[in-house]
């Protein structure tokens, strides 16, 4: 028992490390977004259709991945997610021309679609009272992963250049596709789940057609497909378009973009977990308890980042203090969303479901960038980045309020599911 208790933290651990490479990689785009638009002489418009084409690939593979991953065994496929990150990084650096950058660009988003394995495979490993935390620790990976690229982004273009950077950050995700194919077991669908305690053995379950479609007749998650379709515009915008937004607007050096944002983005990291624990102690309490945390996650967010904008651009420690409060918010709702997906869904579709999540997400936060830039042309980047995320946010909380007002009612299908199907195994073993 204690071995497992170990070896399930192992995997964890594994998970981590791959997020924390792999959102380095992706999110190096935003640091090296000068020398890159440097080395092809292109425009803010052309720059921000590269980011959007790696999202709408992502987009487009998301429900592929779902499917695979409720079909399949999930950690030999997230080995093959890991091989396919690390190729096509390189083929990236590469790259000789804009038009081939934009294509090799876009095709790393194939591998960025494959995180929906991971949350399904863990959530075999943990059970629900225990998700949003562990889910807010992988999540830490996402902006510490920022900061690595920013490190390197800032301290290694400009000794090994742009591509440099990409060989590294690639032939990582070949490496960790070794270490997950051998060293990350599968796990029995639905195991850790407490109607299944005390069950020598876990059925098989696999992806059906009808339980997925199923997903599609409960009301709340079809709230939180609508609230992640604006959901993730503001991260996007910030992610792909801060670091320019401090050098151009904000008139900041290279030091002290890197002074700015190292300790925003490791106040945003605490984010993800703190935002998961809260929602776990609520949820012990009222089964609203995470979607309100994700609710006024999203509002102080929305507040705190106007304010941030607004500070004079003198005050530069202002800045900086406002920065760091707004990112204690932004991130409450992340854990806290997937835990929710997986409070109401059986387990052999929970990767479907949130492969659903992702695909309307990337599909509508696709265009983000995009729209950062040409408002970015039009009026300038502070403009985009508060038009963008206030709107975008303020659908989010309103979705979010209906979502909480109706998951009770699904959280109780899905716990009558799990106690008629751990009477038929219990029925089954005892025979």
């Amino acid at each position: 028992m204690r071995a497992q208790h170990r070896y399930r933290w192992f995997v964890v651990a594994v998970f981590f490390c791959f997020m924390l490479l792999h959102q380095s990689d992706k999110l190096l785009i935003g640091p090296l977004t000068t020398p890159i638009m440097e080395t092809f002489g292109i425009d803010e418009v052309q720059m921000g259709a590269v980011s959007t084409g790696a999202l709408l690939v992502g987009a487009v593979m998301y429900p592929l991945w779902g499917y695979l991953y409720d079909r399949y065994a999930r950690s030999k496929l997230l080995a093959l997610a890991s091989f396919i990150w690390g190729s096509t990084t390189w083929l990236n650096a590469i790259a000789p021309t804009y038009s081939a950058f934009l294509v090799t660009r876009a095709s790393t988003g194939v591998d960025d679609s494959s995180y929906p394995g991971i949350y399904s495979l863990i959530s075999d490993y943990f059970g629900p009272e225990m998700r949003g935390k562990v889910y807010g620790i992988l999540q830490l990976a996402q902006p510490l992963g920022y900061m690595v690229g920013l490190i390197i982004g800032t301290l290694l273009s400009g000794l090994i250049g742009w591509r440099g950077v990409f060989y590294i950050t690639g032939s990582l995700g070949l490496v960790l596709a070794v270490v997950i194919f051998f060293g990350v077991k599968e796990a029995p669908r639905g195991q850790s789940e407490p109607e299944m305690a005390g069950l020598e053995q876990v059925g098989v379950y696999r992806f059906d057609k009808n339980i997925a479609l199923a997903l599609f007749k409960k009301r709340s998650l079809l709230l939180l497909f609508a609230q992640g379709f604006v959901g993730v515009f503001p991260w996007n915008v910030i992610t792909y378009w801060f670091f320019r937004y401090l050098e151009t607007e904000r008139n900041y050096t290279t030091n002290e973009v890197f002074m700015t944002m190292a300790p925003a983005i490791l106040v945003l990291a605490s984010g993800y977990f703190i935002g998961g624990a809260i929602g776990d102690w609520l949820f012990k309490r009222t089964q609203r308890g995470r979607l309100l945390t994700a609710l006024t996650g999203v509002i102080m967010g929305a507040i705190l980042l106007y304010l941030t904008i607004s500070v004079p651009v003198e005050n530069k420690n202002q800045f900086m203090v406002m920065l760091m409060l707004a990112a204690v918010f932004i991130p409450f709702s992340s854990a806290n969303v997937i835990s929710t997906v997986y409070d109401i869904t059986l387990p052999e579709v929970r990767s479907t479901a949130l492969a659903i999540q992702y695909f309307i997400e990337n599909f509508g936060a696709a265009m983000a960038p995009l729209m950062a830039g040409f408002i970015a042309r039009s009026y300038n980047l502070s403009t985009a980045i508060l038009v963008i995320c206030t709107i975008a946010w303020a659908f989010t909380a309103i979705f979010l309020a209906f979502t909480a007002w109706l998951v009770p009612a699904d959280i109780a299908v899905l716990r009558s599911q799990m106690r008629q199907r751990a009477e038929i195994e219990k029925a089954s073993q005892s025979a």
